[in-house]
């Protein structure tokens, strides 16, 4: 089964196990990872805003316009910014790697 790191807001790696077909979105809550998704993937919001590995980032399918729209309010935007409601875990993104950005909520 394809793996994923994600990194968490105080930097601490943890890898976990991502079923295909999964989005990262998804993978997250299942594992309990701390990413909001309030939209529930519906491309509606950008609290599942996640910044990938930049080795990474040019293996994933580009972005459509819906989801750069998105981006544009998030948090902490990066170059390789994505929103993990888009981002389909498939068995050539085993190894992937994402970060979560910084908190908005200070302390």
């Amino acid at each position: 089964m394809p793996k994923i790191t994600f990194v968490e807001r105080n930097g601490a790696p943890r890898e976990v196990e991502a079923p295909l077909g999964l989005s990262v979105l998804e993978v997250a809550h299942k594992h309990g990872i701390d990413i909001e998704g309030a939209c529930e993937g519906s491309l509606a919001c950008s609290t599942c805003h996640v910044i990938v590995d930049p080795e990474w980032y040019g293996k994933l399918r580009p972005a459509a316009e819906e989801e750069e729209d998105m981006l544009d309010v998030a948090f902490g935007l990066q170059k390789t910014s994505r929103l993990g409601c888009q981002i389909v875990i498939t068995e050539a993104l085993d190894g992937l790697k994402v970060a979560l950005p910084p908190s908005k909520k200070a302390g």
